[in-house]
């Protein structure tokens, strides 16, 4: 079975610090592989310049980047919204995939949650916490939270990871 992941890194990212923590992004994609068999992990992102090391480190670890175009809409305030895109290239891939993950707890995803359901090629909606749409509620049988794999997917700072890895999503 050939399994795609569509991430929502925003989604993921703020849905997991929301709750106090930080989600080592090595170990989610190697529990992405190990559980599910996931073979193509895409993370759609906001393209910020300046930030190629973070997008590197993501790539080595196993991700496919989408990037997104951003707006600074305040000193403090970048806007790089990826729903689109990610919904385009899960339809674009859908001939290559046999089940799909949708990594969000984002309500504009319910059309493609509720199309991948009916023609039975959704695996898992993966959400950052409890806190996910209402939308998706419905769907509360493929819904896994990450919070609840908080014990084996949280990144511990090191001395290692320190120097090797201080860029986080």
């Amino acid at each position: 079975m050939i399994v795609y992941a569509f991430i929502d890194s925003q989604n993921l990212n703020l849905g997991v610090r929301s709750t106090g923590w930080q989600l080592d992004y090595t170990k989610f994609r190697q529990h992405l592989r190990e559980k599910y068999g996931v073979c193509h992990a895409y993370m759609f992102i906001g393209y910020i310049p300046g930030n190629e090391n973070l997008y590197t480190s993501l790539q080595r670890k196993g991700y496919i980047l989408i990037f997104k175009p951003t707006l600074e809409r305040s000193k403090t305030t970048i806007k790089g919204n990826v729903d689109a895109e990610l919904v385009l290239h899960a339809m674009l891939e859908y001939k290559h995939y046999d089940k799909a993950i949708i990594v969000s707890g984002d309500g504009d995803f319910y059309c493609l949650v509720e199309y991948l359901a009916k023609q039975k090629k959704l695996l898992r909606i993966i959400t950052p916490n409890s806190r996910y749409s209402g939308l998706l509620r419905r769907f509360s049988d493929f819904v896994v939270q990450v919070d609840q794999m908080r014990h084996s997917l949280e990144f511990v700072k090191n001395k290692k990871t320190e120097i090797s890895d201080r860029s986080k999503p």
